[in-house]
């Protein structure tokens, strides 16, 4: 009987003390922080384009925006021969934008935890035909195309006179601007033709959609000369390039940002990306493109986005249904074009939907693969650099560019401080988490503190650390670190907050100064007591009973 309450005091004492330790594995004896912060570099205001490029077609979506009178919206484009003319919609460049953002992930911040003082198809131009009505031709102005597109009165034109192209739009109610006249003159000389379209009579400002260009084969061009009228001093431009590689300017110059240049402030919870832009965007005085990202997806992930009104749901499609969401109504985001009781002379009529599936037609026309590229690039170009139109040519470097940010350099970041846990019989079991943290010169991760102080120093990972107070802090693996609290080069004034991180992917998971399983042992220790003592009392017992049977 002794022995096997002797056994059962051991067991309980040995699985409480494996329970416990079990528990606290569970997190890896640390505290979990919360997910760290992201910043998102989206830029709504920029003027939109996209241009889809193949050696079948190429297509230019332009997101038009206006802001007047109807009746003195014009819009001009240079063209070389004739052109599909389709309507688009806001939604395919909002899909683009929230695939593409630039997202900037912060590191988890490598703080010591608290202390643990418990247990515990195009065709949507519809055919020629003279609906356009009251345009009088006039020579040498041929018009090789006249349509309705949705709200829109559209014109192809061929004249190698300038000035006779400027009068035929002038009668026919196309209100050019004096500054653009200049460029039509430019293009002519050049041998362009123009694509001129105008609200219909009724027609608001409210009814005005994207439209896209298509063109036969692979035109790497846009017309940034024309994209200048009517801008300020300085312009934001984003351009997605959708092709089977990644593409980038051939006549400007263009940068890129490293994440090893990005740093995150931990006080404004930002990084310096935007900061970095202007510097660069000041080198090339404001000339110059950022090649923001270049990531290949699936067309049926974009197609997806597209179809439920540019709802996303990340991953970029590689993990469930790529990105699906419940499709939305198409005349949500799409007008439809023309008129089912207009006749053979109001064109051909198509539905929102069949609108919407002619402009993701367009989108992936002659590209091979299920995957294509979508090359995002921005710049705010000044108005005196759009001097000439832009051209792209493919990269020598056909490597993806993600859109998913690392950093690895912060400042700024102050870390909590704790009360020391509450001492039992002049032994402190928890300890004090202090507020400074220094990178280990070893693999791995080590503690060292002291209860008494409060002063507790923290190694994760070999990774190399420098005080945050100010400094930007970097984290690069295989390099030491300081891992000394008290009189570091950084220390702060007394009273005040320090703190250092090494972080080469986010905080370390490290045990606090008072172990879990220090405690445990303790109270596996009294209850083996109390087992011993159980024991004593049944031999007790026994003695007893013996002694009154040999009395009798």
């Amino acid at each position: 009987m002794h022995r096997s309450l002797l056994v059962l005091g051991i067991s309980v004492a040995t699985s409480l003390a494996f329970t416990l330790e079990r528990d606290a594995a569970a997190c890896g004896g640390c505290f979990v922080p919360p997910r760290p912060p992201t910043q998102t570099a989206s830029d709504i205001t920029d003027e939109r384009m996209l241009l889809s490029v193949s050696t079948q077609q190429s297509t230019l979506y332009d997101q038009i925006r206006y802001a007047g009178n109807p009746a003195s919206f014009a819009w001009v484009l240079p063209i070389y021969g004739t052109v599909e003319v389709g309507l688009s919609a806001d939604v395919l460049f909002g899909s683009m934008d929230v695939l593409t953002e630039t997202q900037i992930v912060a590191p988890f911040p490598n703080c010591p935890p608290p202390p643990n003082c418990g247990f515990g198809g195009l065709g949507a131009s519809g055919a020629s035909s003279g609906s356009a009505a009251g345009m009088a031709a006039a020579p040498p102005v041929i018009v090789t195309k006249a349509e309705n597109v949705g709200p829109y009165a559209t014109v192809q034109l061929h004249s190698t006179d300038s000035s006779a192209l400027e009068t035929w739009l002038a009668q026919n109610g196309f209100n050019i601007p004096a500054d653009v006249k200049p460029l039509i003159a430019q293009y002519v000389t050049e041998g362009a033709d123009f694509l001129a379209m105008k609200l219909l009579p009724g027609q608001g400002v409210q009814s005005m959609r994207p439209v896209r260009v298509t063109t036969p084969g692979a035109g790497l061009s846009l017309p940034l000369r024309m994209a200048s009228v009517g801008t300020g001093a300085v312009v934001g431009i984003t351009i997605w390039v959708v092709a089977d590689g990644r593409y980038e300017p051939q006549n400007f110059p263009f940068f890129h940002i490293e994440d090893s240049e990005l740093v995150w402030d931990y006080k404004t919870s930002s990084s310096n990306y935007t900061t970095l832009r202007v510097v660069n965007d000041a080198k090339f005085h404001n000339k110059g493109w950022e090649i923001e990202s270049s990531l290949s997806l699936n067309q049926q992930l974009i197609t997806n986005v597209i179809l439920s009104g540019g709802q996303y749901f990340g991953g970029r499609g590689f993990g469930g249904g790529f990105g699906a969401a419940p499709a939305s109504d198409p005349s949500a985001d799409y007008l439809a074009q023309g008129s089912a009781d207009a006749g053979a002379d109001g064109g051909k009529f198509l539905t929102a939907e069949e609108v919407r599936t002619a402009d993701i037609k367009a989108l992936f026309t002659g590209l091979s693969g299920s995957n294509v590229r979508v090359t995002r690039i921005r710049s705010d170009i000044a108005h005196a650099a759009m001097t000439a139109d832009l051209v792209f040519q493919a990269s020598a470097d056909q490597s993806e560019l993600s859109n998913v940010r690392t950093v690895t350099k912060t400042v700024n970041l102050v870390c909590p401080t704790y009360k020391p846990c509450p001492s039992s019989s002049g032994t402190n079991f928890g300890g004090s988490a202090g507020s400074s943290v220094s990178s280990g010169s070893s693999p791995g991760s080590g503690t060292s503190g002291s209860g008494s102080s409060g002063n507790a120093v923290v190694g994760t990972g070999g990774d190399s650390g420098s005080s945050a107070n100010g400094r930007v802090i970097s984290a690069t693996n295989g390099s030491s670190g300081s891992a000394s609290a008290g009189a570091s080069s950084g220390s702060p004034p007394p009273g005040a907050a320090s703190a250092s991180t090494a972080s080469g992917g986010g905080g370390g998971c490290v045990a606090s100064p008072g172990s879990t399983q220090g405690s445990s042992a303790a109270i596996g220790a009294a209850v083996g007591l109390l087992g011993l003592a159980a024991v004593r009392k049944v031999r007790a017992r026994r003695r007893a009973r013996r002694s009154r049977r040999a009395s009798r």
